[in-house]
């Protein structure tokens, strides 16, 4: 590792933590990326760049992570990882609602936990991206939104113990960004430019968040398109 402050994204392979991982390189970052597929060749800083191959959804893997970065000095974790499935509630399997909790939920509670002395002794930051549906309800989205609103709820919680100390943390609500994250749902982003989010804006907000006078936080970063818009796929 060189000198060079340490980032720990997840879902780093594609959308939005891809992107995020993209910008914190430019931002002279040397990125630890994880995902189930991340590999360094991806990215062209890959000097400053270090992948981990782990299943989020798996506590195996999770909890195997958490042992392979608890004695690095990272200053700046962003737990991006994250997976829906929007069906009425009595259509989704035990397995994709435990998978959904422990991914979008409970293995950014088990990073944070291993990691949280480091990131405040080194005034770190500490950045989850939830989703809109943290803040709203929507039907068919009953376990996605309670994870989500359960990670703002952490988040904010968090932010409240730990005010001593020097860390910062963020929760990034984003509006629906086009992503590979609808690649398996039914319906997806529109083309306008007004009625959907991208990656990079996303990206954006963590600059933003980093470039701060570090005695002020946005505690609470809700992000929307400018117009509603949403596109059903033909099946």
């Amino acid at each position: 590792m060189s000198s060079k402050k340490i980032a720990l994204v997840t879902g780093a392979s594609r959308g939005i933590g891809q992107e995020i991982c993209k910008r914190l390189l430019t931002l002279n970052y040397h990125v630890i990326g994880v995902s189930r597929s991340i590999i360094e060749e991806s990215f062209l800083h890959d000097n400053f760049f270090t992948a981990l191959q782990a299943d989020l959804s798996k506590e195996s893997d999770t909890l195997a992570l958490c042992d392979k970065v608890k004695q690095k000095n990272i200053s700046l974790l962003i737990n991006a990882a994250g997976f829906g499935r929007f069906e009425p509630h009595e259509e989704l399997s035990p397995k994709i609602i435990t998978s959904m909790t422990f991914l979008n939920l409970t293995a950014p509670m088990l990073l944070s936990n291993t990691l949280l002395r480091t990131l405040k002794n080194n005034s770190g930051y500490l950045i989850n991206v939830t989703s809109i549906e943290a803040i709203r309800a929507s039907k068919f989205a009953g376990v996605y939104s309670a994870s989500k609103a359960g990670l703002k709820a952490f988040s904010d919680a968090l932010f409240e113990e730990t005010r001593k100390s020097e860390l910062s943390i963020t929760t990034i609500n984003p509006d629906m960004t086009q992503s590979s994250f609808y690649d398996a749902l039914r319906f997806q982003t529109t083309e306008k430019e007004d009625e959907r989010l991208l990656s990079s804006d996303i990206a954006d907000a963590v600059e933003h968040i980093l470039n701060m006078r570090k005695g002020a936080v946005v505690s609470d970063y809700t992000i929307r398109s400018l117009k509603f818009g949403i596109a059903k796929k033909k099946l």
